[in-house]
C-alpha cells in the first residue's frame, strides 16, 4: 500500500527498536541489533530503545523469569554502550500509550494484513486456532511502539522487515482515513554483514537463545573462556579459508565465522577473506575467538555487574519510562482527538 510513499520531511529524524525479553541475549542480538543501536547513539540520532516485554507475553511466561529476562536485556544496553542519558531506554509495560494506541491501531489494521504475517504462520504451525489472540495481533502493537514516539526508522532484522511495512501501511491508513498527515511513514534500516547470525552447529539455522545445545550459540553473558571453547569447537568443513568472497557459496558454517569475525573487527566479509585468504581453521578460528573475547568478555562481565543489583537497573528503566511518556502522551492525546474520542 505504501510503496513509493516517502518519510514526510516535516518529523525529525528518530529512531525506534525494542528487543523481546524471552530468554537471554545471544550474539545474534548484539551483532544484528544492539552494536547498530549504539552506533545510531554515538552518530547522534535521537534514539529511544525499548524491553518489549508486552510482546514477550504472548507466548506464556513464568513472571519471575520475565523479571528477569527484562533485566537482562537492559543491562545488555547498557553494558553495550548505550548511554540512558543519550538514548531513551525503558521497558513498554511502564508506558500504558502503548497499549492504548495499539487498539487504535487493531481498529485501523485490516484482518487480512494480519494474515499475511508470515511470522504468526510460523510460530502458529498447525495449531494457530490455539494460539493467544496477542500473538496474532501484536504486528499492530509494533506499529504503536514505533508510530507513538513519530520514529522515521525502525533497526530491525530481515524476519521483521514485513512488520514494519506493515507499521507504513497503518500510518498511511490512519492518515488516509483521518485526512492528516500525523504519522511517518517510518523506514526500516538492515545494513551489515552479520544482520543474521547463524547457529554454531549448523550455519543453515539461525542462532537461537532456544537451542537445544548450549554449543550452538554464544551468550551475552558467556565468559572469556566459554567465549573462546565455543569458537574453537564452533562446526566448520575440511576446505581452508577461500582467496574470494564467492568461495563461500555453499558452505554456511565458513560464511558465518567470517560475518561474525567481521562484525566484531568492523571489517568487511571481503576485507576478512583478503587477510585469511588459504588459512586453515586451526590458524582463523583460534583468532575469531581472541577477537571475541576481546570485545564481548568486557560486555558480559558489566552485565553480570549489574544484573546483580537490580535496583540499578529498574531505576534506569524506570527514569526511562518517564522520558519516553513525555513524547508518548502528547501523541496519544492528539490520536483520540483526531480520532474523536471525548476527553
Amino acid at each position: 500500500m505504501t510503496e513509493g510513499v516517502q518519510t514526510p520531511s516535516a518529523f525529525t529524524p528518530r529512531i525506534f527498536s525494542g528487543i523481546k525479553p524471552s530468554g537471554g541475549l545471544t550474539l545474534g542480538n548484539y551483532l544484528g541489533a544492539i552494536q547498530k543501536f549504539v552506533a545510531a547513539q554515538d552518530a547522534g540520532t535521537e534514539s529511544i530503545f525499548c524491553v518489549v516485554d508486552l510482546h514477550a507475553i504472548t507466548v506464556w511466561q513464568d513472571p519471575s523469569d520475565l523479571r528477569t529476562a527484562t533485566r537482562e536485556v537492559a543491562a545488555g544496553y547498557i553494558a553495550s554502550g548505550l548511554d540512558p542519558a543519550k538514548s531513551i531506554l525503558f521497558n513498554q509495560s511502564q508506558v500504558h500509550e502503548h497499549a492504548e494506541l495499539a487498539w487504535i491501531f487493531n481498529c485501523v489494521a485490516r484482518v487480512g494484513w494480519m494474515n499475511r504475517m508470515t511470522q504468526f504462520k510460523e510460530k502458529a504451525g498447525k495449531n494457530a486456532e490455539k494460539q493467544s489472540l496477542g500473538l496474532y495481533a501484536y504486528p499492530s502493537l509494533m506499529a504503536a511502539d514505533i508510530l507513538l514516539y513519530h520514529a522515521t526508522h525502525v533497526p530491525v532484522g530481515e524476519d521483521q522487515k514485513q512488520h514494519v511495512e506493515l507499521t507504513r501501511d497503518i500510518a498511511a491508513k490512519f492518515n488516509h482515513d483521518y485526512k492528516v498527515d500525523f504519522f511517518p511513514i517510518a523506514e526500516p534500516v538492515i545494513e551489515g554483514p552479520a544482520v543474521r547470525v547463524m547457529n554454531l552447529r549448523d550455519g543453515s539455522k539461525k542462532m537461537s537463545k532456544s537451542g537445544e545445545s548450549d554449543m550452538e550459540r554464544i551468550n551475552m553473558l558467556d565468559d572469556a573462556d566459554k567465549i573462546a571453547k565455543k569458537f574453537k569447537k564452533a562446526k566448520t568443513d575440511p576446505e581452508p579459508l577461500p582467496e574470494t568472497l564467492d568461495g563461500l557459496d555453499g558452505r554456511p558454517e565458513a560464511r558465518n565465522l567470517v560475518n561474525i569475525y567481521a562484525s566484531l573487527s568492523g571489517q568487511t566479509s571481503e576485507q576478512v577473506i583478503s587477510d585469511y585468504a588459504g588459512a586453515g581453521w586451526g590458524k582463523f578460528k583460534p583468532a575469531l575467538a581472541d577477537l571475541a573475547v576481546e570485545k564481548l568478555a568486557p560486555i558480559s562481565d558489566e552485565m553480570r555487574r549489574l544484573m546483580d543489583d537490580p535496583t540499578e537497573i529498574d531505576k534506569i528503566l524506570a527514569q526511562g519510562a518517564e522520558r519516553a511518556r513525555a513524547i508518548a502522551a502528547p501523541v496519544l492525546k492528539r490520536t483520540y482527538d483526531i480520532v474523536g474520542m471525548v476527553r
